[in-house]
């Protein structure tokens, strides 16, 4: 089966749900005039809505019996009813989601010195907060600022914490220059890095490809980079799988990327999962770079400097 197919998130059914792991749900007063408040706040906020509505399935699988992975602060993110996922399938989004961590996970346990992870997110991404992290790892959030202040606020209030000894740093997707906004809440070219993307809005191909831009100017040769990207961004006719793949190497390639595209079903299998029937409009990928980051190229030509200088003094003293 072709790999690509196109599915939008299922709007939540309102319906009596389990008992959550963490859950912050704030009372209204007697008129319920801030719920209603809450409501067309959300509704007039698509990317807030968005990222509501991957926090609900992160909390639907959750509570499965068989859980791809447990979510315990999903829950404080959804709606007070939402319906719960009783089917065997699992959700393209889900099996992405598990296939990025297992990824984020082995790279920074197996890789030395390894310690920046770059997650590209909605704003309501638990990543930071749910995953193992090794001692001194920094988390760099790059997501939109009024999400990322609301979800702040919500994991504050069910308790959750960043594991000991690590750190967890916010970039506002907003920011004129994402690559130097990095650098000055000290992201370092020259170290080893993993960057991921899920849920990051995108507007439309070029703010991509600006993404793009950023991940090869930071990231050092042979770094990863993992996510999903919206299907609908591809210039050509995504519906075959030939044309799909040929587009995102092309595209990865002309920003230093060697890229795979990734076929839900087949990670799907790999967990012993069967995956939900229906189309999911976005592409899995996995990247190497290829290039040196920009960090790289400046110690390289600072170097090169040096040892020309030397090389003349050297040379001026025999004279």
């Amino acid at each position: 089966m072709d790999c690509l197919a196109g599915f939008s998130h299922a709007p939540a059914t309102a319906i009596l749900r389990r008992p959550v792991l963490y859950a912050a749900l704030r009372r209204t007063g007697r008129n319920g005039g801030l719920k209603l408040r809450a409501k067309i706040v959300e509704e007039n906020d698509p990317i807030l809505k968005s990222a509501i509505d991957s926090a609900s399935l992160r909390f639907r699988e959750t509570h499965r019996p068989e859980p791809l992975f447990v979510d315990p602060y999903a829950g404080c993110f959804v709606p007070p009813n939402v319906q719960m996922d009783m089917k065997q399938c699992s959700h393209h989004y889900c099996v992405a989601t598990k296939f990025m961590d297992d990824k984020l996970l082995r790279t920074v346990n197996h890789i030395d010195g390894l310690k920046q992870v770059v997650l590209l997110t909605d704003g309501m991404d638990t990543r930071p907060y749910r995953l193992s992290w090794p001692t001194s790892t920094i988390i760099f959030n790059v997501s939109p600022e009024r999400v990322f202040k609301t979800a702040t606020e919500k994991l504050r209030g069910v308790g959750a914490k960043i594991p000991r000894s690590c750190l967890s740093l916010h970039v506002p997707l907003e920011s004129s220059n994402i690559q130097e906004s990095l650098r000055a809440k000290g992201f370092n070219g020259n170290r080893p890095s993993i960057w991921a993307m899920q849920g990051l809005p995108l507007m439309t191909l070029a703010s991509f490809e600006d993404i793009l831009l950023t991940v090869s100017g930071s990231a050092m040769n042979g770094c990863f980079f993992v996510g999903e990207l919206p299907a609908w961004l591809a210039e050509t006719e995504v519906g075959t799988k030939t044309s799909a793949r040929t587009w995102l190497e092309k595209l990865f390639m002309n920003n230093g990327f060697r890229v795979d595209m990734v076929c839900y079903e087949e990670v799907a299998r790999s967990l012993g999962k069967d995956l939900a029937p229906g189309s999911y409009k976005n592409i899995l990928f996995s990247a190497e770079q290829l290039r040196f980051s920009d960090d790289q190229m400046e110690t390289w030509r600072k170097e090169f400097r040096r040892t020309e200088e030397e090389g003349d003094e050297e040379g001026f003293e025999e004279l």
